[in-house]
């Protein structure tokens, strides 16, 4: 229930830009809530084996975009409704599924239900007819769909900004580096150049070597 006692209902919008300034149509919303929702987070890791190690071990790579699925029922009996169960799925894959020519794709979505406000895009739309009239024709139907979270071109350049201070970096050396100049390529500052010669235990950090490998850590400023 709501916050005034009435059932809101899990309700899915539809935009043409991935700002989603601009809605598709009118808003769906399910006749009977899902009795459940799973949202996904994962992680991938590049496993790095050195030569003669008797095993491996896994490199931070990227942070995957999170995933939510859910299953829910379309009536046509008339106990909920008497749309016929074709023209409900055909007004929901028209927001989530079909071609939309003056974009050129497929629509971004908003899932919006109780604390859940997701913007992604539809990855799978399963459909299982399970109740007909004595013609075939479908009464009831359950949709399976899972959709993958979106997140702008903008927002990703700057989650996936690789001269961040607070990561870690993994640098080559090449000709006419020298260590404050990389540390002012990272940190943006010259000033951290005795912090890195520490952690990669350096002896003499003017005699860097084109080829060799250097790990500039995350410095607290």
């Amino acid at each position: 229930m709501g916050a005034s006692g009435k059932l809101e209902k899990m309700t899915i919008y539809a935009y043409s830009k991935p700002d989603f300034s601009s809605q598709v149509g009118s808003k769906f919303s399910v006749m009977i809530n899902p009795n459940k929702y799973t949202h996904n987070h994962s992680i991938s890791y590049n496993k790095e084996t050195a030569q003669g190690a008797p095993g491996s071990s896994i490199k931070f790579d990227r942070i995957q975009p999170e995933t939510v699925g859910f299953e829910f029922t379309l009536d046509a009996t008339g106990v909920i409704s008497s749309s016929p169960i074709n023209d409900q799925i055909k007004t929901f894959k028209s927001l989530v599924y079909d071609y939309n020519g003056k974009v050129h794709e497929s629509n971004y979505i908003v899932l919006s239900w109780g604390t859940l406000y997701f913007k992604c895009r539809l990855t799978k739309l399963d459909l299982t007819y399970t109740l007909f009239k004595p013609d075939g024709t479908p009464l009831r139907a359950t949709v399976n769909v899972s959709f993958e979270e979106y997140t702008d071109a903008r927002t990703l350049a700057l989650e996936a900004n690789k001269n961040s201070p607070d990561l870690t970096h993994e640098r080559t050396v090449k000709s006419g580096d020298t260590l404050p100049l990389m540390c002012y390529r990272i940190y943006g500052s010259p000033a951290y150049y005795m912090d890195v010669a520490q952690a990669n235990q350096l002896d003499d950090f003017r005699s860097l070597k084109p080829g060799q490998v250097l790990y500039f850590p995350p410095i607290d400023k």
